[in-house]
């Protein structure tokens, strides 16, 4: 399957589903370790990220670049408390990527 979902309907009720999703890297931000970037499709944007434990997936996340197309399976996760987005649909969780 392509995709499971848009980049711009999933939710705090998603929480632990896995997930697939494709689309271009919007932005990446790399934190000492992890990787995050909001990947982008025509819908809207998720914050996906990247642990370092994880060394194929880190790669793919280490090597992103914006416009680079990308597709990830991986978990939605909440985000810790006071690191939500409220700017984004998605703003309130992230996807841990388990296979890029």
């Amino acid at each position: 399957m392509f995709r499971t979902h848009t980049c711009n309907e999933l939710n705090k009720a998603h929480d632990g589903r896995e997930v697939e999703l494709a689309g271009w890297v919007h932005r990446r931000r790399d934190h000492g370790g992890l990787i995050f970037i909001d990947l982008r499709d025509g819908y809207g944007l998720t914050q996906i990220t990247f642990h370092p434990d994880n060394k194929e997936a880190y790669k793919i996340g280490d090597a992103g670049r914006p416009e680079y197309v990308i597709q990830i399976k991986g978990t939605v996760k909440k985000r810790p408390e006071g690191m939500e987005n409220k700017n984004l649909q998605t703003g309130d969780i992230e996807v841990l990527v388990e296979h890029a």
